[in-house]
């Protein structure tokens, strides 16, 4: 059998036990820590960290990241893919040396980013099983973490540059542990017209427009926002990629295969689709001591927020 590619150590080095918190070292094909728990690389390249017992929230299934990956492949979302990546490189200052991906599905994205900073590593965590078998590969630079988002993050303090949320949930104070004095949390969400022409034909589920705010208020006070732009464009899909659209994303848990196929079949063919997202950067605020206790408040998962991508929104 063909020898699997090193883990990065870069990467490795972010990691932290999910049962004592202490940092991991790579031991031939195992993850381990000083106190001698151990987590296995999988066959197909990722490693779950999880505390005995432990599972996390459902996932995407095999089906929903099998559409995720072919859309994504396909390039309708290169120009999201970029938007992305100018907020995770934009400054002055030190380019980022590891890269945290969080409900990062296959890693297409994380990926894209790392082919922009040469220097960096990256993990995407994702609580899919899946997902982390195609983002195990996605990359050279990077691994894949099959965890749980909404608990303790098995990430060390203060040990990444960059965290990247695109259509997925997100935890103030966790993230705020993780990040370095001068990281960045980078979100991208969908703004209110996002897909538009497909929300009403489709019956998909609609962005509610005061997802904005309710971000900002999610992560406050562990995080203060710095900056948010917005990218928009428009798509040309023919029926079949609007069929791996929706079925990459929530709604693919509301429609049976049969719905879909009817609504789809009165679709225009092509169709343009307006792709309408804001991509958010946040940093940590002044660490007073005041800041240094609410970025180390208990995890809890915010309010108003599925447990999810992206709390059920468009994708």
């Amino acid at each position: 059998m063909r020898s699997r590619p090193p883990l990065p150590g870069a990467a490795v080095a972010a990691l932290a036990c999910p049962v004592c918190t202490a940092a991991l070292a790579v031991d031939g094909d195992v993850l381990r820590c000083p106190a001698g728990h151990a987590y296995d690389r999988a066959r197909q390249g990722h490693v779950t960290l999880l505390p005995p017992g432990h599972r996390p929230p459902s996932g995407d299934s095999a089906e929903m990241v099998a559409d995720r990956a072919s859309f994504l492949a396909a390039g309708h979302y290169a120009g999201v893919t970029a938007a992305l990546g100018d907020a995770v490189t934009a400054g002055e200052g030190r380019q980022p040396e590891v890269l945290l991906d969080l409900g990062g599905g296959t890693g297409h994205h994380l990926a894209a980013v790392l082919a922009r900073v040469p220097a960096a590593a990256g993990v995407v965590l994702d609580s899919s099983t899946y997902a982390a078998r195609r983002a195990a590969r996605a990359h050279p630079r990077a691994m894949a973490v099959v965890a749980d988002t909404w608990a303790r993050l098995p990430v060390r303090d203060e040990a990444v540059d960059r965290v990247l949320v695109v259509f997925a949930p997100r935890n103030g104070a966790e993230i705020a542990r993780v990040l370095r004095p001068d990281g960045r949390l980078v979100v991208v969400t969908p703004a209110p017209d996002h897909l538009g022409e497909l929300v009403g034909p489709l019956g998909l589920l609609r962005v509610d427009p005061d997802k904005s705010a309710r971000l900002a208020a999610s992560l406050e006070p562990h995080l203060r926002r710095l900056s948010t732009t917005a990218h928009r464009e428009r798509l040309r899909l023919d029926r079949a990629a609007v069929g791996t659209l929706v079925g990459m994303g929530p709604h693919a848990r509301h429609l049976s295969g049969e719905q879909l196929a009817g609504r789809l079949a009165v679709l225009p063919d092509p169709v343009e689709v307006t792709v309408a997202v804001e991509v958010a950067v946040y940093g940590r605020p002044g660490r007073g001591p005041d800041d240094v206790r609410a970025a180390r408040e208990p995890v809890r998962g915010a309010p108003g927020h599925a447990r999810g991508r992206d709390g059920g929104g468009l994708v």
